[in-house]
């Protein structure tokens, strides 16, 4: 898999878990949710993806989105 696979795959994982928390124990989850969501939009607007870097520190192989 590639870090654009990767980080596609954390960033929804991450808004599925945060919507179920918002409905089984705090709406505040919801908070979490809508910064993903934020953190989403940035990266597709600059370029600059935090998650990506660690990724890539870490030796996933790039893909396309992020290099």
């Amino acid at each position: 898999m590639t870090i654009d696979r990767f980080v596609l795959a954390f960033a929804g994982s991450f808004v599925l878990v945060s919507v179920i928390l918002s409905q089984v124990h705090s709406v505040y989850w919801l908070w979490f949710t809508a910064f993903v969501g934020a953190n989403l939009l940035q990266s597709s607007i600059t370029g600059f993806c935090p998650l990506a870097k660690v990724f890539h520190f870490f030796g996933v192989k790039p893909g396309k989105a992020f290099q």
